[in-house]
């Protein structure tokens, strides 16, 4: 990736996640990016794919995330509960606004445009590697424990932005103990 992308990519996903993605316009990344409107262009042909490339690094960020926890070789219970900390440690944390995927999906709601294909793709993959986790912890229904997972994480992420983030993870978290009770 080139350094000029790279800022871009960067620049993009700050302003993105904490202004909205329809509201940060092209000329503003590409002041803070300190690259031209070409350079921008060559490497992202519309604004849409750069918001594609600032969805598909969150993405990597947080597979990149789950696997250092994998990687710490826990039990498979707490392997599902440190992915739950590092979920609530991202909620507790200075300047959140909730999930860059579920805010993505509510600004591009078309299940056909190509932003919320990236949302629904990562959204997959993630419920995907929690039923894979609450399989190897044992659970009798892993299917239905992820789903419960995700749905717990995704209220976490909304009210966790609007409202104290402490006892939203508490609550978070104690909702992971009785999925895995």
């Amino acid at each position: 990736m080139s350094e000029a992308r790279t800022r871009l990519v960067s620049k993009a996903s700050e302003l993105f996640y904490s202004q909205g993605l329809h509201s940060v316009g092209v000329d503003r990344i590409v002041a803070d990016a300190k690259v031209t409107r070409a350079t921008m262009y060559r490497h992202f042909p519309s604004k849409d794919d750069l918001i594609v490339g600032y969805l598909t690094a969150a993405d990597d960020a947080i597979r990149a995330q789950i696997q250092q926890v994998r990687e710490r070789r826990l039990s498979p219970a707490d392997t599902i509960r440190a992915v739950g900390r590092t979920i609530a440690d991202g909620i507790e944390s200075p300047g959140f606004r909730g999930c860059a995927f579920l805010n993505a999906a509510a600004e591009y709601p078309d299940p056909d445009h190509p932003v919320h294909q990236v949302v629904l793709s990562h959204r997959g993959w993630f419920l995907a590697t929690v039923t894979e986790l609450f399989i190897d912890a044992g659970a009798t229904a892993p299917d239905s424990a992820a789903r419960h997972f995700v749905m717990l994480r995704d209220g976490a992420m909304a009210a966790g932005c609007l409202t104290d983030p402490v006892p939203v993870c508490a609550t978070f978290r104690d909702g992971i103990e009785r999925l895995l009770d």
